[in-house]
């Protein structure tokens, strides 16, 4: 029909209105016999449609080999771009084409050249998880060209959770703790530099634990990456950071508090608070108040409000540029409206890694007011067990590793099953 059509006169570079020819067609088919008919009626080898792309692109964007073959065969250009500065090597790297990147690296493709947005075919190849890709273009990617690119694919592989390509990536020599240009890490609020940040950020956690065991940073970004797993909610990579070291009192940049900062981003999250105490935040703290039993006098200044409330409610003040002048004390924070319906819950779960405490007025008053939490506040009027003290005790002792030695020591299983934090 093909031939037919062409006997009558049909224009063989004929475009549709998206600017494809029959060559884009044929090779879309994988049709190399309607494609050579085509090229021996003189159609051009490259014609681009109205987005640059070639019928070579097309090969490589859906992983068509045998037209991709017969279009190198022809002469056909293997690293024309688009408008978007994508090459064949990018599409074939982005949809995980793995034969078709190593035929394009065996015909000249260039990996080193960088599409519009400056991402050469390794970083998508990253960003999209072709972890066997990766190991293919990391031999071919100039290390020079990544150091000056505005983000790396360990970084992209740490975004978007690409787990098994950021460890090849480690393995074949990228930096763990290469850092993003300050150029683009001020267009974040909290100045975010690490590959491990960025794997927190987007809730990578099998990523982040790749990173850790590698040997990543825990102190190199202006926001400690624990306050963000902790923002999510993420007991797991708390725990995981926790247990490598990361410091338990990291202060909000832009919220001074007298208690543990990382108490404040547990709003209706008790499992993320009981993981923090478990590994050693000091619960003491948030019943320290300067006003004891003296009536609290009300929290004066817009920024006081806004710090306390109103971001509590609805953003996370994880901005680097934002401070308060005023440290906020415990029972001011979780009297704010965003928090007080879970006073009663948190003070219940605080009790039981305290001694014995003395509520402040403010404290009483919050139990006072639902029924449900008298039963609380009478636990803290009372003397504490003798028990409770005593496994308190033990966990001082042990430091913030003591589930760990809770686990390694000859201890009898009855006496474990007492110490764990768990339990």
């Amino acid at each position: 029909m093909v031939n037919l059509i062409l006997s009558y006169g049909a224009t063989v570079n004929q475009r549709c209105s998206q600017g494809w020819t029959a060559l884009h067609e044929a090779v879309s088919r994988d049709n190399t016999e309607i494609c050579e008919i085509l090229i021996r009626a003189g159609t051009t080898i490259n014609p681009a449609n109205t987005y640059c792309i070639t019928p070579l692109i097309v090969a490589a964007q859906r992983g068509l080999m045998r037209a991709l073959c017969y279009l190198i065969e022809k002469g056909a250009g293997v690293n024309m771009q688009t408008c978007e500065g994508f090459t064949a090597l990018h599409e074939a790297s982005k949809n995980g084409h793995r034969e078709i990147v190593a035929l394009l690296l065996t015909k000249n493709a260039d990996a080193n050249k960088p599409d519009n947005s400056g991402l050469l075919p390794l970083h998508v190849a990253a960003q999209h998880g072709h972890h066997e890709i990766v190991s293919l273009l990391v031999s071919v990617t100039s290390r020079a060209k990544l150091r000056h690119s505005w983000i790396s694919p360990l970084h992209l592989a740490a975004q978007y959770d690409r787990h098994a390509a950021a460890a090849v990536l480690l393995k074949t020599g990228a930096d763990v703790n290469a850092t993003l240009p300050h150029s683009h890490s001020i267009e974040y609020a909290d100045r975010r530099t690490t590959a491990l940040y960025f794997a927190v950020a987007h809730g990578s956690r099998r990523t982040a634990e790749v990173l850790v065991n590698a040997g990543a940073s825990l102190n190199l970004d202006p926001v400690s990456p624990l306050l963000m797993a902790a923002h999510h909610g993420c007991v797991s990579t708390v725990s995981l950071l926790l247990e490598r070291g990361a410091d338990m009192n990291v202060r909000l940049p832009s919220f001074a508090t007298t208690f543990p900062a990382l108490v404040t981003l547990c709003k209706n999250n008790l499992p993320l608070l009981k993981c923090l105490l478990n590994h050693g935040c000091d619960a003491l703290t948030c019943f320290a108040c300067t006003y004891g039993a003296d009536a609290h006098p009300p929290l004066r200044g817009s920024s006081i409000r806004t710090a306390v409330s109103h971001r509590y409610d609805c953003t996370l003040p994880l901005n680097c540029d934002e401070r308060t002048e005023r440290v906020t004390q415990f029972c001011e924070w979780i009297s704010t409206p965003a928090m007080c319906k879970w006073v009663g819950p948190i003070i219940d779960l605080l009790l039981e890694h305290v001694g014995h405490v003395q509520l402040c007025s403010k404290l009483s008053e919050l139990l006072d007011g639902r029924e449900e939490w008298h039963a609380i506040k009478r636990k803290s009027l009372s003397p504490r067990p003798l028990q409770h003290l005593c496994r308190l005790s033990i966990w001082t002792q042990m430091g913030r590793d003591r589930r760990r030695s809770i686990t390694s020591l000859p201890l009898p299983s009855r006496l474990k099953t007492y110490l764990s934090p768990d339990d």
